[in-house]
């Protein structure tokens, strides 16, 4: 870098939840990029929920796996955040990072104000913003017209979801997201469930309006399995028109796909839970105008699939072209 030049930092935004976007983000947040993670606070289960309904406060689960991915603390204060209650009668099933939350939401009286605040505790390399500054809930319409209500149960219902609605409906977004969509280099949508994880981002009011309007380049990392109750029997191309029909436009340049074949002895535990792998059909991908990057991006953790962080954040930089440099000496590269 000449003297007296200005450094710039390209600016990605991640759009997600679920363990998909944290997976995503451990593998991002040592390269020298601005990162801003916007994540749904729409989780009714488990922890996150029982928080959300006697405190009235979003969701802190997938804000708290977030945070530690991005984290950059001695591992044993990760594990600390993470760690979850086995016994406690009322802390069964606790995690401590959600506790943190919901208490220092209860002192300042401002959800954001605690997640910065979190941030500043784990060392957080990038930004982590709510979708929405208040508990939302969503809801599913059913091709066979039913009304499923709840994160965790629409899944459950096990049958072919229609489209996915929020309520309140006078929900709003933080200023920090609009505006960082708005300064995005790249916008990066999953990997994570599709109706659960994903589109109750794009669902809140103005979100979804400027992610059509940027100029962003706007990638999905499209699943490796389908998901049952979600996603079963989707195509690569299945996903992103599930995508668009919840926007007003279509909004992505490019698709990054699996195109490694997966085990059978893999394939026949996933079975198990009605899982197959994602199809990829590149010719419909293409119809839909998309740049199609289809590559070896998984990796295996016994018989669980992963996507492969490197691989994929690698990936997802070579789309920020001459906007990313390298050399910068202020974080930590591999």
């Amino acid at each position: 870098m000449t003297a007296g030049s200005e450094r710039v930092i390209p600016k990605v935004v991640v759009i997600g939840g679920g363990t998909g976007l944290s997976v995503l983000l451990r593998g991002l947040k040592n390269y020298p990029i601005d990162i801003t993670a916007i994540v749904t606070v729409a989780d009714d289960g488990g922890s996150s929920g029982r928080l959300r309904d006697e405190l009235e406060i979003p969701a802190p689960g997938d804000i708290r796996n977030v945070l530690t991915a991005l984290s950059d603390v001695e591992p044993l204060v990760e594990e600390l955040f993470q760690h979850r209650f086995e016994t406690g009668n009322e802390l069964t099933g606790h995690s401590v990072g959600n506790l943190f939350l919901a208490a220092m939401t209860s002192i300042t009286g401002d959800f954001m104000h605690a997640i910065r605040e979190m941030s500043k505790v784990l060392n957080v390399r990038g930004k982590v913003i709510p979708s929405a500054n208040r508990s939302v809930v969503l809801h599913a319409e059913m091709e066979d017209g039913t009304i499923i209500t709840g994160e965790s149960k629409i899944p459950e219902a096990n049958k072919q979801i229609k489209r996915v609605f929020l309520s309140p409906p006078d929900i709003k977004p933080l200023a920090e997201t609009l505006k960082a969509i708005r300064r995005a280099d790249l916008i990066v949508f999953g990997p994570g469930s599709l109706y659960t994880s994903i589109l109750p981002n794009l669902l809140v009011p103005k979100i979804g309006e400027e992610l059509c309007k940027s100029d962003a380049k706007k990638v999905y990392v499209c699943n490796i399995m389908t998901q049952a109750g979600e996603t079963s029997n989707y195509t690569a191309a299945d996903h992103i028109k599930a995508l668009y029909d919840h926007l007003p436009e279509p909004f992505l340049t490019s698709v990054i796909v699996n195109s490694a074949p997966v085990p059978n002895i893999v394939k026949r535990k996933y079975e198990e839970e009605n899982a197959t792998p994602v199809e990829l059909d590149e010719e419909e991908l293409k119809k839909l105008g998309l740049e199609v990057i289809a590559e070896h991006i998984v990796q295996y953790d016994g018989h669980i699939i992963r996507h492969d962080t490197k691989k994929v954040a690698l990936l997802l930089l070579d789309l920020l072209g001459e906007k990313y440099n390298p050399s910068y000496d202020d974080f930590i590269t591999e």
